[in-house]
């Protein structure tokens, strides 16, 4: 675990990963190879000690839950959804956990990690689903006696301290899952707040950040437009609202979301443009928001960037004391 294993797992290189998807003639696609980093539950003197549980194994989907190995008291619920444009990754590729680790420390939090269903096998809302079956899964833990809850959850879940969060399109599955359980009773579990770190958005008229992306780094404008037709619903655009909510999403929807949110974005996302629209539709919908947008920075930048990493936690535990 480290910095260094971050830096040295994600760092961007020629070659963008997302392009290197092919699309198979039967719909399907192949990934690139990205390395896959077990738990660490058995491992020595780790710093977090990490484990997989089943989640609905009929799909296939898990939680990865990791756990500050030194702590002692009850901690804050990080329920965190993996980026890849919902059709790359998973909780154990190798960027996502050494991410996860570090946040596990640095927030002394109890951070579970949803493997969930990827696109195109399961386009959207197959994600939205599975975030909501965790979010069940934790109410029912919250419900349970200690002695039949998950071990970690009974020592040290605080449940009265729920945070939904993502990055990415994990931020964007984190927004919707908001407003899913707004019309469901999750007691007692109780959400005290969303973190949408850099939220995929998309949108059928290109934004200027938008337009000026052909060759970004990490998430060029071709890259972008192929996964949201590959993740889309058959025949929906980017206006949909799954991908366009600022457009397409009606504002007595979004101002279900009663929790606060916290929305970082980066002047150098080609994202950016698109972050600051939700922002405004977020604030009209009275949604209490903490907006970050102006930090210097490309979309993930926190995945291989050390300094980058630390100055996020920082302002997610501020977030989460305040």
């Amino acid at each position: 675990m480290g910095d260094h294993g971050i830096e040295c797992s994600a760092k961007p290189n020629s070659t963008n990963m997302f392009l290197q998807i092919i699309e198979n003639p039967d719909g399907t696609i192949t990934r690139p190879f990205v390395p896959q980093i077990p738990p660490s539950d058995l491992i020595d003197g780790a710093d977090v000690r990490s484990r997989d549980i089943p989640l609905n194994p009929s799909l296939k989907t898990s939680l990865r839950l990791y756990l500050p190995s030194s702590s002692l008291q009850k901690l804050p619920i990080i329920l965190f959804f993996h980026g890849g444009g919902f059709i790359l990754f998973n909780s154990s590729s190798a960027p996502y956990q050494f991410f996860c680790e570090q946040m596990a420390q640095s927030l002394s939090a109890l951070v579970l990690s949803l493997d969930y269903r990827l696109a195109p096998d399961h386009r959207l809302p197959a994600a939205y689903d599975d975030a909501l079956d965790a979010i069940l899964w934790l109410r029912a833990q919250a419900a349970a006696d200690s002695s039949a809850r998950d071990s970690w959850l009974a020592s040290h879940a605080d449940f009265d301290r729920f945070f939904i969060a993502g990055s990415s399109s994990g931020a964007n599955m984190a927004f919707h899952a908001a407003i899913r359980i707004a019309d469901l009773d999750i007691q007692p579990l109780k959400i005290a707040g969303v973190l949408l770190n850099q939220p995929y958005l998309g949108g059928q008229e290109r934004t200027k950040s938008e337009d000026d992306s052909e060759n970004d780094v990490i998430l060029p404008l071709r890259a972008s437009d192929m996964m949201w037709r590959l993740a889309l619903p058959l025949g929906a655009d980017r206006d949909h609202e799954y991908s366009n909510p600022a457009a397409a999403m009606c504002v007595t929807k979004i101002s279900k979301i009663r929790a606060r949110c916290l929305i970082k974005g980066r002047r150098g996302d080609p994202l950016i443009d698109r972050q600051r629209q939700f922002v405004k539709v977020m604030e009209a919908a009275g949604v209490r928001v903490v907006v970050q947008l102006e930090d210097e920075g490309i979309h993930a930048i926190e995945l291989f960037d050390p300094a980058a990493a630390e100055a996020f936690f920082v302002a997610v535990k501020e977030f989460i004391n305040a």
